[in-house]
């Protein structure tokens, strides 16, 4: 690239914030024309971005290349980019990155703590105990069961999927895999086992769900296929609540076939009137899994990083390609 492109910065500047501290801007600055919009704001100047810098909020791009304006570079500052950057762009010649590998080790990090205080039954010992304020009330789920010597089922081996094979693989535990895309030899490199998604269900007492929703994932949970699930067993899901039927998942829940930690849901924030407020087997979070202080200054640094790349002429490490944009989120 010749001579300073023009870099907008589409972002709320609470997220700005938490994202570029004064280093990583003053090497966006250097890099270019630093320009500043809000999300929903001056369309006029996005337009007039050689580089935009895309985030949570962000207003989705026009289909049609004339339309996007100058823009030859979009840096996407989280994961989920389908919705936001059309496919016939990247077939135009717009080359978009994002950041989605920032958020990885957070959200693998709490499905673990889900896994973990799920298998001890943490929240009933919790709850037993701050609503009784008795000591032996507190004890009476019994006793709990380990990450070593568990089974976990992983549905997708994607980034946050790897790192949390990673993490409870540590621990000791047998893993297994659903995922079209891992090859043999892929697996083996992991040290997991693949099975179809079917067997998955049936063998596995933890299942957590790491998938993007795509057209091939969405709604694969069906109620026959979550009813496969052990009497007992657990699940996970930091991934998307469109891989699952909510339906079936809360009927099941409600009867007390497994338990779940949840912290993605069909309505987001989750209505007041939700059944699933007052399961005791459930565990709810309102969808932060990968909000940390960590992950947020990484996906800002990938964000700069991918710039520097892009105007450097080098190649980029997270680009997303024509090829594979259909299996991401």
């Amino acid at each position: 690239m010749t001579g300073k492109p023009a870099i907008t910065l589409d972002l709320a500047p609470s997220l700005e914030a938490t994202l570029f501290d004064e280093e990583l801007l003053a090497r966006l600055a250097s890099l270019g024309t630093l320009t500043r919009t809000v999300p929903g704001g001056d369309t006029a100047r996005r337009q007039q971005a050689d580089i935009l810098v895309t985030g949570w909020g962000s207003s989705p791009l026009p289909a049609a290349r004339a339309d996007a304006g100058r823009v030859r570079f979009i840096a996407h500052s989280a994961g989920s980019v389908r919705h936001l950057v059309p496919k016939s762009l990247l077939s135009d010649g717009v080359r978009l990155t994002h950041a989605s590998a920032g958020m990885a080790r957070s959200v693998a990090e709490a499905a673990l703590y889900f896994t973990l205080g799920q298998l001890r039954s943490m929240h009933h010992v919790d709850r037993a105990m701050r609503a009784a304020h008795d000591w032996e009330e507190a004890r009476s789920p019994g006793l709990g069961r380990t990450v070593s010597g568990t089974r976990i089922g992983v549905v997708g081996a994607s980034r946050v999927g790897r790192v949390y094979i990673e993490l409870v693989r540590a621990l000791g535990a047998t893993v297994a895999v659903y995922d079209p895309y891992l090859s043999a030899e892929e697996a083996e490199q992991l040290g997991v086992s693949l099975m179809p998604l079917e067997t998955l269900l049936r063998s596995c007492p933890v299942v957590a769900l790491h998938a993007p929703v795509t057209d091939e994932t969405r709604g694969m949970l069906t109620a026959e296929r979550l009813a496969l699930i052990p009497e007992g067993g657990i699940l996970v899901n930091t991934a998307r609540s469109a891989l699952l039927d909510t339906a079936a998942l809360t009927r099941m829940l409600r009867e007390g076939l497994f338990s779940a930690s949840l912290d993605v849901f069909d309505d987001e924030p989750l209505p007041a009137d939700s059944e699933l407020w007052d399961l005791p087997g459930v565990v709810l979070t309102p969808h932060i899994a990968g909000a940390t202080h960590h992950s947020h200054r990484s996906q800002g640094t990938i964000v700069v990083e991918e710039i520097e790349r892009h105007v450097q002429g080098r190649p980029l490490l997270h680009e997303v390609l024509p090829e594979t944009y259909d299996r991401l989120a």
